[in-house]
């Protein structure tokens, strides 16, 4: 019997090593002087091999903070492992909205992820330090954020995808906070029309990979449908999702699948090169 513990002991320890590794990480950011939570996900085969590895930002929602995707989604571990790729889920505040605030100095969270979160991550883990090796997307106000951070950082991620993303925020102006971090649209539209991914093409030079996935039944959709239609008329290639669905868990516990195996697809073809 004795020996059948220590076999089972030995096992479930094998198990532990084999198994991909879910770390919280704080980072002091500078730029908003405070200490934020990231969650990092490394693949099994972190510990054991020397090679740089690709890096996923997944943005989380509205409402919602650093720990959702992993608490929601568990599957998202056998992701990393499966891609053989560090996935990194950054706070972005309850409704911080990812760029960085003109009237509210504690909302930073443009500069906080392209500059504070990526600089440490690199310097922290065996990463490779190029976009070809770096990725963002999100769901919702972390699609928006998604698309925000890389047309506007194209240096940064080589790709960038949107599930669910509310890729124009000038239909809500009442709505996620958004009049706090930009005024009232109302009084400040020049300010609104320059924080909304979908007037963001102009910054596009066509390297940029794109994947944007959007249910039929979610309030986004039309949003989606738009910049899409947008993406066409500018020659921009991209892979667009459309298929029924919400705006909820369920539709994006299903979309991440389709977006990793874009990305995924995109890092090893630069891996190849």
């Amino acid at each position: 019997m004795k020996i059948k513990l220590v076999l089972f002991a030995m096992l479930c320890n094998c198990f532990h090593l084999m198994a991909s590794q879910v770390d919280t990480l704080t980072v002091m950011s500078q730029s908003m002087n405070k200490p934020i939570k990231n969650v990092v996900i490394f693949p099994d085969s972190y510990a054991s091999q020397e090679d740089e590895f690709p890096v996923l930002y997944l943005l989380h929602g509205a409402g919602d903070d650093f720990s959702k995707w992993v608490t929601t989604v568990p599957n998202i571990k056998n992701i990393a492992d499966t891609y053989n790729m560090i996935i990194v889920c950054p706070d972005g505040a309850v409704t911080g909205w990812y760029f960085d605030s003109p009237i509210d100095s504690t909302m930073k969270y443009e500069t906080y992820i392209y500059k504070e979160l990526v600089t440490t991550i690199d310097n922290k883990y065996n990463t490779i330090k190029e976009k070809t090796g770096r990725a963002i997307t999100g769901i919702s106000m972390g699609g928006h954020g998604a698309l925000y951070l890389a047309f506007r950082h194209q240096d940064i991620w080589g790709a960038a995808g949107s599930m669910s993303g509310g890729v124009d925020i000038r239909p809500f102006p009442n709505n996620w906070n958004l009049s706090e971090r930009l005024g009232k649209y109302s009084e400040n539209k020049e300010v609104w029309e320059s924080h909304t991914v979908i007037n963001l093409l102009h910054l596009l030079d066509g390297d940029l990979k794109l994947i944007i996935d959007c249910g039929h039944d979610d309030f986004f959709f039309d949003a989606n449908q738009r910049l899409h239609k947008k993406l066409i008329e500018r020659n921009i290639a991209h892979d667009f999702i459309e298929r029924p669905g919400k705006h909820n868990w369920t539709y994006w516990t299903n979309a991440i699948k389709y977006q990793t195996l874009f990305f995924n697809d995109y890092f090893q073809k630069n891996r190849s090169m």
